[in-house]
C-alpha cells in the first residue's frame, strides 16, 4: 500500500510546505548564482528515472562555462566556484530538485537518478534500482555515498527497493539531515570529481571493498533490516 499510494502522498506532504517555505531562501541563491555566474541559474540534464525512462533533472548551477584556448570545456574541478562548491557541500544545489518531486518524476527518498548512458551498464541485479522513482536522498547518503565505490552504491540502492517502507523513508530522511549538517561524504562532489560509472565488469581488481556491511551496525536501521551484498 505504502509503495503504491502512500510514498506519493508522504512526498506531497513534505514537498509542498517545504517549497512554500525554502521559496525566498532559493531566490537569494538564485540570485547570487546570477551575479557570479550569470545565466543560466538552474542546470538541467538528462536522467535515468522510473523504469530507466528519461527525465530533465532540476540543480542550481555550480560551475561556469570556462574553456580553454581551444574551446573545450575545462575540467570540473577548474570550472566550480567558491560558491558552487559551497551549495555542493551543503547540498543546497539540489533543492530545485523539489520541483522533480512535485511534478512526480521523483521521490523524496530512492536510489539517485543517474546519467542515462549508464543504464547498459548495470547488471540486471543493479538495474533493479530503477523499480522506483529515484529520490533526492537515498540510502547511500547515510554511509558516506561519495566515498563509497559504485558495487556498494548500488547494492544499497538495489536493499532500499527490497526493503521500501515508511519508516525507511523517515529514518533516510532524519540520517540524511545529520549527514548534511555535518558535511559528511561531500568532498569529491563539492570539488566536481565524480568518477563515472563504467559498470562492474570494468571494475578494478584491487581497491576498497563495498563497506555495505558497516550498515549492520547503523543506529538508523533495524538489527532485521542488515544489509547483505
Amino acid at each position: 500500500m505504502y509503495r503504491s499510494f502512500g510514498k506519493r502522498l508522504f512526498d506531497l506532504i513534505l514537498v509542498v510546505p517545504a517549497l512554500i517555505v525554502l521559496a525566498p531562501f532559493m531566490l537569494v541563491i538564485a540570485a547570487l548564482i546570477w551575479k557570479q555566474m550569470g545565466r543560466p541559474i538552474i542546470f538541467t540534464q538528462e536522467r535515468a528515472g522510473l523504469h530507466g525512462k528519461p527525465f530533465r533533472i532540476f540543480k542550481f548551477r555550480t560551475m561556469t562555462n570556462a574553456c580553454d584556448p581551444e574551446g573545450r570545456l575545462l575540467p570540473d574541478y577548474e570550472r566550480i566556484t567558491p560558491l558552487g562548491r559551497f551549495l555542493r557541500s551543503t547540498s543546497l544545489d539540489e533543492l530545485p530538485q523539489l520541483w522533480n518531486v512535485l511534478r512526480g518524476e521523483m521521490s523524496l527518498i530512492g536510489p539517485r537518478p543517474l546519467l542515462v548512458r549508464y543504464l547498459d551498464r548495470y547488471t540486471p541485479e543493479q538495474n533493479r534500482r530503477h523499480e522506483v522513482k529515484p529520490g533526492l536522498t537515498g540510502l547511500p547518503a547515510l554511509f558516506g555515498r561519495n566515498d563509497q565505490n559504485w558495487d556498494a552504491i548500488l547494492a544499497q540502492d538495489v536493499w532500499y527497493v527490497n526493503h521500501l517502507s515508511f519508516w525507511l523513508d523517515l529514518k533516510i530522511i532524519v540520517g540524511t539531515l545529520m549527514v548534511v549538517l555535518a558535511r559528511k561524504g561531500v568532498s569529491r562532489s563539492a570539488d566536481g570529481h565524480v568518477p563515472e560509472f563504467m559498470g562492474t565488469a570494468a571494475a578494478p581488481a584491487t581497491g576498497p571493498e563495498p563497506p555495505a556491511p558497516a550498515l549492520e551496525t547503523s543506529p538508523l536501521l533495524e538489527r532485521d533490516q542488515t544489509i547483505t551484498v
